[in-house]
């Protein structure tokens, strides 16, 4: 015969335990992981008996979050592309509704410059001139952006969008006449053709689909008359910097070199917009 002290002192010996969460219900049934004394409202489905909530919730916890190859969450729909494509079409609508939102959301470097209307440099990527305009950015965005978020996650691709729309505004508030009124998402989509160039040389696709459809949209950025040839480049750029930054940032560290390269950016492209409207201030004082 074995002398057994009490494991539950609270308790007479012989008597169930009561829960560790509950006191004031008696269960024979322990937790398979921490062996606690569990009631049937904490009990957890385990592959083997049952769990308690706290040890669910601690191996919850320490599971990896699957991610991207490039650091995002991995999506199930594309919702960003399509919440892009709604806004797009939305201020198309709006636009036809009333010629205020072209004469005040249009990137139109005198307002930047005198009036301090540097929102311009954005609002201006969500607008375009007509029907075909906007039917050519939206079905190219259609086609290039799932692809593209269901890589980089919803975050990432955010990034590249909008830094890429900025990257082309700028590029046109530089280099475009101050007269001149420009509109389109044209920069942000060429930040796509160029993010996708630059993520598929790193997983190693077939990069001359991507190749052609470039070249494709350089030339007629350069043959068809009215087109802002500084938005699309500025946007293709942007987007191939981004991407690349993203793409090929060290996995030690990759949160922080893609936060870095983001917010630099973004320095650089206040520092432009800053610098051309003092030189247009200068100029035209």
């Amino acid at each position: 015969m074995v002398f057994v002290s009490n494991p539950y002192p609270q308790q007479p010996l012989g008597a169930p335990p009561t829960c560790y969460r509950h006191p004031d219900r008696q269960t024979w049934v322990h937790c398979t992981r921490c062996q606690r004394p569990i009631c049937p409202e904490c009990m957890r489905q385990a592959p083997v008996g049952h769990q308690c909530v706290g040890c669910v919730d601690a191996a919850a916890r320490s599971v990896r979050q699957p991610v991207t190859a490039f650091g995002g969450r991995p999506v199930e729909r594309p919702l960003v592309t399509y919440v892009l494509i709604a806004i797009n079409v939305i201020a198309f609508v709006l636009q036809k509704v009333s010629d205020d939102v072209y004469r005040q959301f249009v990137l139109w470097p005198i307002g930047i410059a005198y009036d301090d209307q540097f929102y311009r440099l954005i609002t201006s990527a969500f607008l375009h001139v007509g029907v075909t305009h906007i039917l050519f950015n939206m079905v190219a965005l259609y086609f290039t952006g799932p692809a593209l978020e269901a890589a980089l996650g919803h975050v990432r691709f955010i990034g590249v969008y909008a830094l890429s729309a900025i990257g082309g505004s700028v590029l046109v508030y530089l280099l475009s006449p101050i007269e001149a009124a420009t509109l389109g998402a044209s920069g942000a989509i060429f930040g796509l053709f160029g993010a996708s160039l630059v993520l598929a040389r790193k997983l190693d696709f077939d990069m001359r689909p991507i190749i052609v459809l470039i070249v494709i949209n350089l030339v007629i950025t350069f043959v068809v008359p009215g087109i802002s040839w500084q938005g699309h480049i500025g946007g293709l750029v942007t987007g191939a910097v981004v991407a690349w930054a993203y793409g090929y940032a060290p996995r030690a560290n990759r949160n922080v070199v893609q936060a870095g390269v983001t917010i630099a950016l973004l320095a650089v492209f206040v520092g432009l917009i800053w610098w051309r409207t003092a030189a247009l201030l200068a100029i035209y004082a």
